[in-house]
């Protein structure tokens, strides 16, 4: 046996496919199951069974795979089988058409039931674009067209996976042994690229800070990332375990990979932030941007003592006056009950009771100290309060006016000055020259809770980060403005 047919004289291929109830792993469930085992040059087992999914098949399903409910009524479940399924393709090349969809459903299977499973994959659709790369389609249909392979019975186990084997053994006869052994060894190598991106996609990527961003069909944007090594970080995207079904939905979307390289990770986390929030990707769930933050203010009443409101309009320039950012009214009242219950504070005057006459009703149970009703000295109440809600303080800005956030990489020669004010940022700037030629007057930057979180921590030393940051008083300062 030469070298180079090593992996087609010796490995076994188990060419699988398998029927579901639906496209989602997560709530979705195998039907049937169909293998054939191949090892150098012919069939040496098969495997075929029918799954109870436990779940209804709609009418639909049952249409276009004519699988029953009542052909699976009495089928084992699942985890009847695991154990079998997992020994038949125990030191297998797991190969599937698309195999994103197929292995990505037998791992979500197992792991129902607690268990892990993977395997060395071969997708076949890949493998069809690496031999045949002049054409565009490579679905099963086109293949049976394209090649003149025999008829089977579609959208059932077995006969998707005769029509699989049929491909295989076609392209090994017509491109030879070596070109085959290539491109298997080619494709077990690289991470799981999705089928409709080109093989070569993680050779241009670079492999330093930046932003990264999937598009699917027309343009559509469908997720923007950050990494401090975006060829590394794109490529785990890619050799996952396929058991999320976001996942498999957005790498069946995906098109095309395009990139914005910065000079460090801090540039990078808040150009991810602003796109998030600016272009709204299909898949990014965090970061998105809150129509109004509430924060709270503490004032006193005619009796001297301290009292909360929720705030919506914040002065950028007095930020020390006030105390936490929240999405929402019921998030920052969420907060406030948290912070009573906790200092036995009066919820009449944090502004979870009506203001009226009398006692708050946690004054009867003995949760309030009496602030309420006078039974509480002003001055041992307001340090209470004071002390309470001090984590909450949000940070001044301790400088005169904007400053320039250096960042550089030695590796890529790039600098980036992130100009940031009132803890946002403003503008990137690539030379230290541009700076002379910056007014920032009469700029409009919108006050983001997730923005001013980073900043915050990178600024202050929390995140470890050891920043060079320049004054750029000369500039002028922007309007910060609350959303």
């Amino acid at each position: 046996m030469t070298k180079n047919t090593q992996i087609l004289g010796s490995a076994t291929f188990a060419f699988l496919d398998i029927e579901t109830t639906g496209g989602n792993p997560s709530h979705d469930r195998i039907t049937e199951i169909g293998i054939r085992f191949w090892r150098a040059g012919a069939v040496v087992g098969e495997w075929q069974t029918l799954v109870n999914p436990e779940t209804r098949i709609s009418p639909f399903i049952e249409s276009l795979t004519g699988i029953t409910n009542d052909m699976v009524a009495d089928a084992p479940v699942f985890e009847d089988i695991a154990e079998v399924l997992e020994k038949q393709l125990k030191d297998t090349i797991f190969v599937a058409h698309n195999a994103r969809f197929d292995y990505g459903f037998i791992k979500a299977e197992f792991r129902r039931l607690g268990l892990l499973f993977s395997a060395k994959v071969l997708c076949t659709v890949k493998l069809s674009r690496k031999l045949y790369p002049g054409f565009r389609r490579h679905n099963m249909d086109a293949l049976i067209e394209r090649h003149g392979l025999e008829q089977v019975q579609r959208h059932r186990a077995l006969g998707d996976v005769a029509a699989m084997m049929a491909f295989f053994e076609h392209a090994l006869v017509e491109k030879g042994s070596g070109a085959m052994e290539a491109a298997i060894r080619n494709l077990l190598q690289k991470p799981s690229i999705p089928s409709n991106l080109p093989t070569d996609v993680l050779q241009n990527l670079p492999r330093g800070p930046g932003v990264y961003r999937f598009y699917g069909e027309n343009d559509v944007l469908l997720y923007v990332g950050k990494s401090t090594n975006i060829a590394q970080r794109v490529a785990s995207h890619f050799s996952g375990d396929h058991n999320s079904s976001r996942g498999i939905r957005m790498s069946e979307s995906l098109r095309r990979v395009d990139w914005t390289e910065t000079a460090g990770e801090l540039g990078a986390l808040l150009l991810e932030l602003k796109q998030i929030k600016q272009l709204k990707p299909l898949f990014n769930r965090r970061s998105r941007a809150a129509k109004n933050l509430v924060s709270i203010e503490l004032t006193e009443n005619s009796s001297g003592y301290l009292q909360a409101r929720l705030v919506w309009e914040i002065e950028p320039h007095r930020l020390g006056d006030y105390f936490g950012l929240f999405r929402s009214k019921k998030d920052a009242e969420k907060a406030l009950s948290g912070i009573a219950a906790k200092n036995d504070l009066c919820n009449k005057l944090l502004g979870l009771e009506p203001d009226g006459d009398g006692p708050c009703f946690q004054r009867s149970l003995g949760r309030c100290k009496g602030a309420c009703d006078g039974g509480e000295d002003v001055v041992r109440y307001n340090l209470r309060t004071q002390i309470a809600f001090h984590g909450l303080r949000l940070k001044t800005w301790p400088w005169k006016g904007p400053v320039g956030v250096v960042e550089h990489n030695a590796r890529t020669g790039r600098t980036d000055i992130l100009v940031v004010y009132n803890w946002m940022h403003v503008a990137t700037l690539q030379e230290m020259d541009e700076i002379d030629g910056l007014s920032l007057r009469g700029q409009a930057v919108n006050f983001d809770l997730d923005s001013y979180k980073l900043v915050v921590k990178a600024l202050m030393g929390q995140d470890g980060r050891s920043l060079k940051v320049i004054e750029l008083d000369a500039v002028g300062a922007p309007d910060v403005l609350m959303p």
